[in-house]
C-alpha cells in the first residue's frame, strides 16, 4: 500500500473540505490530515471531534452513535478514549492565523510535516472571503512575489501564500466565493492578482494552475470562468457556484502534453431537495408567543388552519392546472383535524434517504446505525411569516418554482416600504422539491426566509440538519455550539460530496507524478526527475 498524501487545511470550519479528502470513496485512505486551522472555537470544536471520530475509520464508537440516537449532553471524549482525543486536539488547531504565535506554532508542524512527508503533501482551504476587500493594499503591481508588508499581516489571504511558501506542498486546492472574479483593487482583478501569487507559491517554488471544469483541458487557455465549480453539476442537491483553483508544482510535472490534469466529471442528472429531504421525519415549525400564542400543537395546527381560509379568499395570478394545484396543496391544511404533524423535535426514525437518492449519494449520507437523525429541531416563526411559508410553499407545489414578492397578495406583504421595489423579491424563498437547492448560506442563522420547506402541511423553514443534508454532510456529522452557531458552520463549509469528488480526480494525478517524480529533499534542494 502506498503512503497517504499528507493534508494541511486552512480555515478549515467545521471540516467539510477535509472531510471529503478524507472519506474519500474513490482515493479510500489516500489522504490523512496531519494539521487543520479554524479559529473560530465553536466550529473547532466540531472540527476537532471530526478529528476524534477519523480515527475509529467506519466503526464510529458505539458512545457516539448513541450519543446521536439519544441526544443528551455529549460524553467525556478524552476520559474514554485519552489517546485518541490526544491526537485530535494535535490535530485540530484553534489558532488565529497571522498572528505571531500561530505561525511559529505552524513553522514547527511544517517542519515536522516536511520531514515526515517530503513532497507527498497537499494543501487546501479557502481564506474567508471578506479578504478580498483588502487584499494587495500596498502591493506593487509588479512584485508577483509579494509579501505583504507588517501593517498588512491580517490579511487572511496573503496567510495562504504564506504557508504555501514554507510548506512548498506537491499540490494545493483553494476555494472562494465566485465574487473574486469580479472584483477589483486598483484596476486591477482580484482574481489575477491572487493567481500570479499562487503560482510563484509566494516566491518558493512555481505552480502551475488547473481549472476543475470549464471549456478547455488546456489549462493556458483557461478563461478565469473555468475556475467556477457549479456544486449541482457534480452531485451536490444545491446550487452552489464557488470559484476552485488547483495548483500542481511545476517542477514535479511530466512534459505536458503527457499530462493529463484533474477534472471534474458532471452528471446526467442532477440531485433535487427531493433527493434528499422527503423521507425525513415531518415536523412542525413552532409559534412565537407574540398575539397570545401559546406552543403548542393545537394552537399550531389552528393558526395554520386559519391561514389558509385566509389565503383562500385572497387573489393571486394563477389560473388554469396551476391554480387547481395551487388550490390542492392548501386544502391539506384548511381543516385544524387534517393536520397530523405533531413533533418540533425528537422524532424518531426517518433516517433513510428516498428510492430516488443515488447511491453514490445515499451511501455518502446515510448511517445505518442511527435511529434518528441529530440536529433536526425546527424554530418558532411569527403568525405573519407561517402565512407567508404556507403561501410560498403552495405556489411552488403549484409551479414548481418559487414565488416572488410580486406574487404575495397584498395582504400578506410584510410592513416593508420597498417590498415590491425589487430589493426583496426573494425576501420569501421556497425550495421547490424538484430542483437543487438554493445556495446554502450562513444567513439561515438569522431567519428562515431563504429556507422554507416545500411541504405546506409542515410550514416552516429548515432545520440544521436539512441545511446539512444540502451540504452534503453525512448524518452522523454532529455540529457543537447552540443553533445559530451550528448554521454558520454548516452555510459557511464547502460541501464534502463535492470535496470527495475533488479528491478523487487529484488522487491519480498526484499518484503518476510520484511514479516518475524522486521527492525533493526536506532542504529544499531539487532532485532529479526521473522517467
Amino acid at each position: 500500500m502506498k503512503e497517504a498524501f499528507g493534508i494541511v487545511d486552512l480555515f478549515s470550519g467545521p471540516g467539510g473540505l477535509g472531510e471529503g479528502f478524507c472519506a474519500c470513496p474513490g482515493a479510500k485512505d489516500a489522504f490523512e490530515i496531519d494539521v487543520s486551522v479554524e479559529k473560530d472555537p465553536v466550529a473547532h470544536g466540531t472540527l476537532r471531534l471530526r478529528a476524534f471520530l477519523r480515527r475509529f475509520g467506519s466503526h464510529l464508537p458505539p458512545e457516539y452513535i448513541d450519543f446521536i440516537n439519544r441526544g443528551g449532553p455529549e460524553p467525556d471524549w478524552s476520559a474514554l478514549y485519552p489517546r485518541e482525543w490526544a491526537h485530535a486536539e494535535r490535530e485540530a488547531l484553534n489558532l488565529t492565523l497571522g498572528e505571531p504565535e500561530t505561525a511559529s506554532i505552524l513553522d514547527e508542524r511544517i517542519a515536522e510535516i516536511r520531514r515526515r512527508r517530503g513532497d507527498r503533501i497537499v494543501l487546501i482551504g479557502g481564506p474567508p472571503c471578506q479578504a478580498y476587500s483588502l487584499a494587495g493594499r500596498g502591493r506593487k503591481p509588479s512584485d508577483l512575489g509579494y509579501v505583504a508588508h507588517d501593517e498588512n499581516r491580517h490579511l487572511l489571504y496573503q496567510e495562504y501564500i504564506n504557508v504555501l511558501k514554507k510548506l512548498r506542498p506537491a499540490a494545493f486546492v483553494m476555494e472562494n466565493v465566485k465574487g473574486m472574479l469580479s472584483s477589483s483593487i486598483e484596476k486591477r482583478k482580484v482574481f489575477d492578482l491572487v493567481t500570479e501569487d499562487l503560482r510563484t507559491g509566494g516566491g518558493s517554488v512555481e505552480y502551475e494552475l488547473f481549472p476543475l471544469t470549464g471549456s478547455t483541458d488546456l489549462h493556458e487557455h483557461a478563461q478565469p470562468k473555468d475556475f467556477v465549480v457549479a456544486a449541482e453539476d457534480h452531485g451536490v442537491p444545491q446550487a452552489r457556484h464557488r470559484v476552485i483553483i488547483v495548483g500542481l508544482r511545476r517542477d514535479l510535472l511530466p512534459a505536458m502534453d503527457e499530462f493529463k490534469p484533474p477534472r471534474l466529471d458532471a452528471v446526467a442528472d442532477r440531485n433535487t431537495v427531493r433527493d434528499v429531504l422527503s423521507a425525513m421525519p415531518v415536523l412542525r415549525s413552532g409559534i412565537s408567543s407574540r398575539g397570545g400564542h401559546v406552543d403548542d400543537v393545537e394552537d399550531w395546527r389552528r393558526t395554520v388552519a386559519l391561514g389558509a381560509a385566509r389565503i383562500a379568499v385572497l387573489p393571486h395570478d394563477l389560473d388554469g392546472k396551476a391554480a387547481l394545484k395551487f388550490g390542492e396543496a392548501l386544502r391539506t391544511v384548511d381543516r385544524t383535524r387534517k393536520i397530523t404533524v405533531e413533533k418540533r423535535k425528537d422524532a424518531v426514525g426517518g433516517t433513510r434517504l428516498p428510492d430516488s437518492c443515488p447511491d453514490d449519494l445515499r451511501d455518502w449520507l446515510e448511517d445505518d446505525r442511527l435511529t434518528r437523525l441529530s440536529l433536526h429541531e425546527t424554530r418558532g416563526h411569527m403568525v405573519g411569516d407561517l402565512e407567508r411559508y404556507l403561501f410560498a410553499s403552495c405556489w411552488a407545489a403549484a409551479t414548481g418554482c418559487s414565488p416572488k414578492a410580486a406574487d404575495f397578495p397584498d395582504k400578506l406583504a410584510p410592513k416593508h416600504d420597498n417590498w415590491k421595489s425589487g430589493k426583496f423579491n426573494d425576501r420569501f424563498r421556497v425550495q421547490p422539491w424538484d430542483l437543487p437547492s438554493s445556495t446554502v448560506t450562513c444567513h439561515l442563522s438569522k431567519d428562515g426566509h431563504y429556507f422554507i420547506h416545500p411541504d405546506p402541511t409542515q410550514c416552516r423553514s429548515m432545520t440544521v440538519r436539512e441545511a446539512a443534508r444540502l451540504q452534503t454532510f453525512p448524518d452522523n456529522y454532529f455540529f457543537r455550539g447552540n443553533r445559530t452557531q451550528q448554521y454558520i458552520q454548516v452555510g459557511n463549509a464547502v460541501p464534502p460530496f463535492l470535496a470527495s469528488k475533488i479528491a478523487a480526480a487529484l488522487h491519480p494525478v498526484l499518484s503518476r507524478l510520484f511514479d516518475v517524480a524522486t521527492p525533493i529533499v526536506d532542504n529544499g534542494e531539487k532532485a532529479a526527475i526521473t522517467a
